[in-house]
């Protein structure tokens, strides 16, 4: 069931602090073991997905459905807001959150491309007479 972009911004916005919060309160575990770090760096990725999606409903609920989130300054605030967040885990989560959230990003492009893209019209390719 969809929500509307002012309720997804809410929740979002939810979300990204139930989340930050929790990376800080199992910092040391996170931290713990080279497995945990990883697991950390991706719990930082999805991170950047909640605030990347906070803010772009947020556009959109002021600025309209036709706003789009740009590569910059959106994508690399939103970038460096969840790597600074990972990187007060453990400075590799920091590496592994920027690693995870490029592939999370170019799904996430792949699956909107495959949403909202107009469709090209095709044409038939033009054939050549012999003489």
């Amino acid at each position: 069931m969809a929500v509307s972009s002012g309720t997804s911004f809410v929740l979002a916005s939810v979300l990204t602090v139930l989340l930050f919060s929790g990376m800080q309160m199992y910092r040391q575990w996170l931290a713990s073991s080279q497995l945990h770090t990883i697991l950390g760096g991706y719990l930082g990725s999805i991170l950047f997905i909640f605030i990347l999606t906070a803010v772009g409903n947020l556009e959109s609920t002021l600025f309209g459905k036709g706003f789009q989130t740009k590569f910059f300054p959106e994508i690399i605030l939103c970038l460096g807001i969840a790597m600074t967040a990972s990187g007060m885990v453990h400075s590799v989560c920091s590496t592994t959150c920027f690693l995870f959230s490029l592939m999370g990003l170019y799904y996430l492009n792949r699956i909107s491309q495959q949403t909202y893209a107009i469709p090209l019209p095709s044409q038939p390719a033009p054939t050549k007479k012999k003489k």
